[in-house]
């Protein structure tokens, strides 16, 4: 289906997004999207460039862990317009704080697991591997 003159079927920005049309549906659903999304005569829905982008960063910002509820409070405090600057930032930050956290968690994990890797490489190259953490008797 080429792209209508009026905007972007569900189809083009599911896959222009990587989210499913249900998921789309559902964002829908939610509030999450900054405007109501029109619709043909038909009944079918037509989406902006603005309402990918928008798509795009709602999937990184639930990608690195924001909770709906989260996201669906930042979509309001956006909807609402200027004025409200100072609680976005905040939300951000906030989440900002949980993603390095999170990264903390993980690079310390990474660590662990390079370990072991060093390890278990240097049993396979040397032919000392049997009986690496092998179950006991």
């Amino acid at each position: 289906m080429a792209q209508r003159a009026e905007g972007k079927s569900i189809g083009q920005v599911a896959r222009e997004t990587g989210l499913s049309v249900h998921a789309l549906r559902f964002f829908e659903r939610e509030e999450l999207f900054l405007r109501p999304v029109p619709r043909t005569g038909g009944g079918r829905r037509v989406y902006e460039p603005a309402d990918v982008e928008w798509l795009l960063l709602c999937n990184r910002l639930r990608e690195s862990g924001m909770p709906i509820a989260t996201l669906k409070r930042f979509a309001g405090l956006v909807r609402s317009g200027p004025g409200n600057e100072p609680e976005r930032l905040a939300l951000l930050q906030e989440h900002e704080r949980a993603v390095r956290a999170k990264l903390a968690e993980l690079g310390a994990s990474l660590e662990i697991i390079h370990g072991k890797v060093v390890a278990y490489e240097r049993h396979v190259r040397e032919g000392t591997a049997t009986g690496v953490w092998a179950p006991g008797p």
